[in-house]
């Protein structure tokens, strides 16, 4: 089913609606019940607390209408992957919280992330609430991308001069060659907040990047953790793509992106200049 502008402006709405509703939510609460217990790469990315799933259910009250409505499928990260994303136009792509370990720790970098991505695995839709700015971002497939209701852009001489930060994930240790990158550009690197965060901040601090080098381990992220910022980057006219250059594929067989990597910056020569040091480094 091929959706109009009324609809995707429908959809939007509802995503907006579930993921405020929820950002407001988990910005009133602090974590009950932590465990240890989900698949992961790293410690941030096995972390669930009580709160995550109170999130989920409220995004999935707000959205529930849509999924007959459109015909869509759903991919989140605390329930099962049914596997109907592979079947319908459309999928829901939802992290109730992305960055769960900031978010146990009391600091910045976690936020409500909300896709809507076609089969093809192109995000078409893209809605992020940071809780504790009370920020909204999002966009729309073609028509820009928007900080809290307002259209979001960047002045081209921020884009491209002053010293590069390179934004990675709180446990920094885990990604030895951002140092290495660094270094090369005689940039900074700051361990910040999760996926979707580190993203925005990037765009929020220019000139920036945030990437992870492929690698065979399973792992790297998954489809809801960069689903909601790909879209915002593209509409933004920022770079988004694996660590090839290529455009980031969200819909395969596989949710983890850990063999083709990810790479987010401000602008297209960063990105160029990150893939080239990764092709020398490697």
């Amino acid at each position: 089913m091929s959706l109009n502008p009324d609809q995707f402006q429908q959809l939007l709405n509802r995503a907006i609606e579930a993921a405020t509703g929820a950002g407001q939510m988990i910005s009133q609460t602090r974590p009950k019940k932590i465990r240890r217990d989900k698949e992961g790469d790293n410690l941030a990315s096995q972390m669930l607390t009580e709160v995550d799933g109170q999130a989920q259910e409220l995004i999935l009250r707000t959205l529930e209408p849509t999924f007959a409505q459109y015909d869509l499928a759903l991919l989140t990260e605390e329930s099962p992957d049914d596997g109907s994303r592979m079947e319908k136009d459309y999928f829901w792509c939802i992290d109730p919280i992305d960055g769960t370990l900031p978010y146990i720790e009391g600091v910045p970098g976690y936020a409500v992330s909300i896709a809507l991505v076609s089969r093809s695995g192109d995000a078409v839709i893209g809605v992020v609430y940071d809780p504790v700015e009370h920020t909204l971002y999002h966009a729309v497939q073609g028509q820009g991308a928007f900080r809290n209701g307002k259209k979001w852009t960047m002045e081209p001489s921020l884009a491209a001069s002053g010293q590069v930060n390179i934004i990675t994930d709180r446990s920094v240790a885990d990604y030895p060659y951002c140092g290495e990158v660094a270094q090369k550009l005689n940039a900074s690197v700051k361990g910040q907040g999760g996926a979707v965060m580190n993203a925005l901040w990037c765009l929020e601090n220019p000139p920036a990047c945030y990437f992870k080098f492929p690698k065979p381990q399973k792992g790297g992220g998954c489809f809801w953790d960069y689903a909601a910022t790909a879209c915002i980057y593209k509409e933004f006219g920022a770079a988004v793509s694996d660590m090839s250059g290529k455009p980031m594929h969200l819909n395969a067989a596989s949710i983890y992106l850990n063999p083709h990597g990810i790479l987010y910056a401000t602008h297209a020569e960063l990105a160029r200049r990150v893939i080239a040091l990764r092709k020398e480094l490697i």
